[in-house]
């Protein structure tokens, strides 16, 4: 596989689990606000605002570092919450390992591609 060839496929996955997390934090935000109203689930709210803010965040490359941070912190900190009340959430485990997976990284975007991974 060639360096631009990798290079386009962690650009596409970084924006499609951006976007994905971003949408779904805002789908979450949503029907806890609707909840909030009868007095319950102000604090889901609260946890999918900065969700969707670390997503905003975590697109953009000069801010993907805080963005994914906040990420970890909420989409990691449910997926810890979760398993202490004994539910398995796998799609929480697989957001929380793209993020890390792409903060480990850096962005797609600044990084040219190497000619040491060039393959022989």
């Amino acid at each position: 596989m060639t360096p631009t060839v990798v290079r386009r496929s962690f650009i596409a996955f970084h924006l499609v689990l951006g976007i994905g997390l971003l949408v779904l934090s805002v789908e979450t935000l949503l029907h806890a606000l609707a909840l909030a109203n009868l007095g319950t689930h102000k604090h889901i709210a609260a946890i999918a605002g900065i969700e969707g803010v670390g997503a905003l965040l975590f697109l953009l490359p000069r801010t993907l570092r805080p963005g994914a941070v906040l990420l970890l912190i909420t989409v990691g900190g449910a997926f810890l919450m979760h398993g202490i009340r004994g539910e398995w959430r796998a799609d929480l485990a697989i957001y929380t390992a793209g993020v890390w997976f792409v903060l480990a990284h850096g962005d797609g975007w600044s990084q040219p591609p190497s000619a040491s991974n060039v393959a022989p």
